[in-house]
């Protein structure tokens, strides 16, 4: 008898949870191994990324926010200090080191990774990024559903969610997302 969970490498996985999930896996795996030697955990680069997406248009507090909306770690406070640290962040932006090694990243994963997005279908590429926006939108809202009822019964939750919403809000209004 089959899983329906695990699959044969050539097998087609029927879109959902387990589609996105063994994707999403596979893409960290690929990352890492692009990391490998830059120093950076995959959290600490998502962090950097978010930072050099958002161009400066945020402080540390709302790229605090803005990575905790965005990535849901739950160490995001240490991980943007821990990259302040060691000099690739400066009040919540890259500073010239943190967009090298951005720069540097991102051309090293287009040499061993470029060939996963290269030569897709346009239309695709369109269809597929309207449906996993959507689905996205849909996990946030309940992402945010959830916070309300943990907050609901937690009153000392309502302070650390009124700050985490203020950055939210500002990286929101600058219209670049994640």
């Amino acid at each position: 008898m089959r899983s329906s969970v695990i699959t044969e490498p050539d097998e087609i996985v029927p879109f959902g949870p387990v589609l996105v999930g063994q994707t999403e896996k596979t893409l960290q795996a690929l990352l890492r191994r692009t990391l490998a030697g830059t120093g950076l955990s995959e959290p600490q680069w998502v962090s950097l990324r978010v930072a050099s997406m958002l161009d400066g248009h945020v402080d540390r507090a709302g790229l605090i926010s803005a990575v905790a909306d965005r990535a849901k770690f739950a160490d995001t406070t240490a991980i943007i200090d821990g990259l302040t640290e060691r000099g690739l962040l400066a009040n919540g932006q890259p500073t010239d080191a943190g967009l090298g090694l951005v720069t540097s990243v991102l051309a090293a994963s287009d040499k061993t990774n470029g060939s996963v997005w290269r030569d897709l279908p346009t239309d695709d590429v369109e269809a597929t990024t309207r449906v996993l926006n959507q689905v996205l939108r849909r996990a946030r809202e309940l992402t945010r559903d959830a916070t309300a009822d943990v907050e609901a019964h937690d009153p000392t939750a309502e302070l650390t969610a009124s700050t985490s919403q203020a950055g939210v809000v500002s990286a929101h209004r600058t219209h670049l997302a994640f």
